[in-house]
């Protein structure tokens, strides 16, 4: 087979990385995979959802702005916006969140095809899955079927050209009393006034 004057199509996803928009990041968790999760991990609150994609009874919207809530005592679900910079300040909420030791329980699910990305390789990478770090990392099998509002069903071109992971604060037996946080969360601003997503000063996109 040829390959010659073949064009590949880019996940929205990964093309518009400078701002949100409703079509790329307000994206329901196929039911298949949310309810597995819930009840392996008893979530309390779905911290960053939109009444047309949220998986549990309480749920914070964009107005809400989940940045801006205190996580304390909960149990975290978020599948956060993944355009850029909107993902990078939701893993650094997480952070602030865990050092504060404010929340039990932290599930985010995420791209796993940004590795390379300095948000990972500054927040996850120098963390997860080690001794002393209550940061665990699980990478999904096949890529995940994504729902936009009012979408029922998923076509055999519109699966996401990515696999997802879950990043996972949880406390271990192993893990040390204080809780470590990244250096990096500390240059970052959060949170912003309600409806407004923070921002990473020092970072970009690539």
């Amino acid at each position: 087979m040829s390959v010659v004057g073949y064009r590949a199509r880019n996940h929205p996803q990964q093309v518009d990385v400078r701002g949100a928009r409703p079509e790329i990041d307000d994206r329901a968790t196929p039911p298949e995979v949310f309810g597995p999760l819930q009840e392996r991990f008893g979530f309390t609150v779905d911290a960053a959802a939109s009444p047309a994609n949220a998986r549990l009874e309480r749920f914070w919207t964009e107005a809400d702005d989940g940045l801006a809530q205190p996580w304390a005592a909960e149990r975290v679900w978020a599948n956060p916006p993944y355009s850029y910079p909107n993902l990078p300040a939701w893993v650094a909420k997480a952070w602030q969140e865990w050092k504060d030791a404010g929340p039990a329980l932290i599930v985010m699910l995420v791209p796993a095809n940004r590795t390379e990305q300095q948000w990972w390789q500054e927040m996850v990478e120098p963390y997860r899955d080690l001794p002393g770090s209550d940061l665990h990392v699980e990478f999904l099998p096949g890529r995940m079927r994504f729902l936009t509002p009012g979408q029922t069903g998923v076509g055999p071109d519109e699966r996401p050209p990515f696999g997802c992971c879950l990043l996972i604060w949880e406390a271990r037996e192993s893990s040390s009393s204080l809780r470590l946080v990244p250096d990096a969360v500390t240059q970052v601003r959060v949170p912003r006034p309600a409806g407004q997503f923070s921002l990473f000063d020092h970072m970009e996109a690539s």
